[in-house]
């Protein structure tokens, strides 16, 4: 295995277009989105390390480094990267995703995921490609829940997300309160 998974997820959010291509726009510079970044791959690298040992988990988000938004009238993109230090000390980007809002209504919007995802150093080695996917993708779904929460509250609130079905695409809205 190359150390490198394709990853992607979507949500669609009870928020019209305009307010969450604004509240991207913000997010992208206080820190919202590192926040994020940082709860996602700390479960990412302790579920890594409970499956391929403790120097797997000798691994921490260093950064997170979102591009400039791009917009048009019907679609916003924001490029990311983590940055991630290794157990080894050497700097890698741990995820190259492009986040991309869409309307799905008058007063729904689709946030997508779409990105690689890279294991740090050899920590991969003999894992099965299906166990890596699986991280991959729940840390994805963690981040992207994150997002989700703070595009459709206003104040940024962190609310946990209803999963829907497998295949379909998770709602999220000011309703799913604990």
């Amino acid at each position: 295995m190359g150390g490198n998974t394709f990853v992607g997820d979507h949500l669609l959010l009870d928020v019209s277009f305009d307010a969450a291509r604004a509240r991207l726009g913000r997010l992208a510079g206080d820190g919202v989105l590192l926040g994020a970044s940082e709860c996602a791959y700390g479960e990412w690298i302790t579920g890594l390390a409970e499956a391929a040992g403790p120097a797997a988990g000798m691994s921490r988000l260093a950064g997170v480094r979102p591009g400039d938004l791009a917009e048009t009238q019907d679609c916003a993109q924001l490029w990311l990267r983590w940055d991630a230090i290794g157990p080894d000390g050497a700097v890698f980007p741990a995820l190259d995703a492009d986040l991309t809002l869409s309307p799905a209504g008058e007063k729904t919007t689709a946030l997508t995921l779409a990105g690689v995802y890279r294991l740090p150093g050899q920590a991969g080695a003999g894992l099965d490609p299906a166990i890596v996917r699986c991280f991959a993708a729940l840390t994805v779904r963690s981040f992207i829940a994150r997002l989700g929460c703070a595009l459709t509250h206003p104040a940024g609130a962190a609310l946990p997300v209803v999963p829907a079905g497998k295949d379909s695409p998770r709602r999220l809205s000011g309703r799913e309160m604990p």
